[in-house]
């Protein structure tokens, strides 16, 4: 990947902060397509990159100019929110947010995979970017001027399942009015992204796994056999050795599809994720494609100090969430401050007396000692004693505890395996309650 080019009097003015962030922004991003320039220099833009102009200031300011420049304002090089905006900033549409270290050593990762054709698994619960990773290992292998075709298993009718992956011949079925070529033929040449492949029927998974193995698929309705060449990617926000074991995901397509496995993390386990993709989410929803300058409200420390501290149970996505409600909330304010912030579910948020004038959304267990008086610690044990009481109010029923809760039921399931995995107890009642 071309590293990032940077003027020498860019490189005076800001080179604490471009130096914390050039490594990552080359790692993440094409370095030919960002041009980091001081505020001053006005000399024309190259074609067809992102620039991004710096200048000091006593406050954080981030601003849109069009679709391919952005101007930021920041007072401190070595704070992380200025990591947070200049690598927020420098991001194209599609590009990964990441600051992390564990983050970044699976990107890292992924694009030592992208060169290859084998398949990738990719493991991670609901809302952590599975698919912005699998886009990552397309555009970084060679099949990056080829197609890339996303399908989300648990989205197609199941009837349709079959004829939406392999296509079908004209009059195949009743309403077949016309032939379709199918997924796996649009990516010819490509890369197939499954997302959510544990939820394949078991009829299917042997289908696809034939396809797989020959590189030939058999339109519905045809006898004849077409070649592909197609490197998949499977993604499953679910425990697939588990699910072979209990009969629900074939063996022989499991070991076929997990050649090389990646895993992303929680939201809550990658802190350092959070400032960056809060700031990116502020930048796409506030007009990023807009002609004019487009403002863009900054995240005070205090703000920035409840997203780290929140369990975000819907990862990325409640993320989004998050930012698009307080963008709401500070309509016509240069700042999103600690007030602004409206996480999708009261029951996380537990007030407790305010610290340096900021109310944090957690409260510590009066048994806290050790390891436990770790924040993510005592955030984790504040969610689940809400989660487990409102569970026992409602019978066990877990449809109707997350109606209390404000969450989806999927949500709840997967907050209940992660205390689980967490080591924290569960009463017998809570988990075999039904819905």
């Amino acid at each position: 990947m071309a590293a990032l080019e940077i003027n020498n009097e860019t490189a005076r003015l800001h080179g604490p902060l471009l130096q914390r962030a050039g490594a990552i922004a080359a790692s993440l991003f094409n370095g030919d397509a960002i041009d980091f320039r001081d505020f001053a220099d006005r000399t024309p833009l190259r074609p067809r990159t992102r620039c991004v102009r710096l200048s000091r200031g006593p406050v954080c300011a981030l601003a849109r100019e069009g679709a391919s420049l952005t101007s930021m304002t920041y007072p401190d090089p070595v704070s992380e929110t200025a990591l947070a905006m200049l690598l927020a900033a420098s991001a194209g549409p599609e590009d990964p947010i990441a600051a992390d270290p564990e983050s970044l050593s699976v990107f890292a990762l992924a694009e030592r995979l992208a060169v290859s054709d084998i398949p990738v698994l990719i493991n991670g619960p609901t809302g952590t970017g599975k698919e912005v990773l699998s886009r990552f290992i397309h555009t970084r292998s060679n099949r990056r001027d080829q197609p890339f075709i996303a399908v989300n298993c648990a989205a197609m009718p199941e009837t349709m399942l079959e004829a939406m992956l392999f296509g079908h011949q004209k009059g195949a079925f009743t309403g077949a009015t016309a032939a379709s070529e199918g997924f796996m033929r649009a990516a010819d040449g490509g890369t197939l992204l499954l997302d959510e492949i544990a939820e394949l029927p078991l009829v299917l998974q042997a289908k696809l796994l034939r396809a797989l193995q020959e590189q030939e698929v058999v339109p519905i309705g045809s006898t004849r056999a077409i070649k592909v060449d197609v490197r998949v990617i499977a993604c499953a926000n679910r425990d697939l050795p588990t699910e072979v074991a209990q009969g629900r995901f074939r063996a022989d397509l499991f070991y076929r599809l997990n050649v090389f496995p990646l895993e992303l993390r929680p939201l809550r386990e990658r802190p350092d994720d959070i400032a960056p993709l809060a700031f990116a989410m502020a930048l796409r929803h506030r007009g990023a494609m807009g002609t004019g300058t487009e403002a863009v409200p900054c995240f005070t420390e205090g703000a920035l100090a409840m997203l780290r501290l929140h369990s975000w149970p819907g990862n990325v996505r409640e993320l989004e969430n998050v930012v698009r409600r307080a963008m709401l909330l500070a309509h016509g304010s240069a700042r999103i401050a600690p007030e602004h912030i409206v996480f999708d579910s009261p029951a996380r948020l537990v007030a407790v007396p305010a610290i340096g004038g900021l109310e944090l959304p957690f409260a510590p267990p009066a048994d806290a000692h050790g390891d436990d008086r770790k924040l993510s610690s005592i955030v984790q044990h504040s969610e689940a004693r809400a989660i487990v009481e409102t569970l026992e109010a409602c019978g066990g029923n877990r449809l109707r505890a997350a109606r209390e809760l404000g969450i989806s039921e999927r949500t709840l399931r997967y907050r209940l395996a992660s205390m689980r995995e967490a080591g924290i107890e569960i009463g017998r009642a809570v988990m075999g309650g039904g819905r």
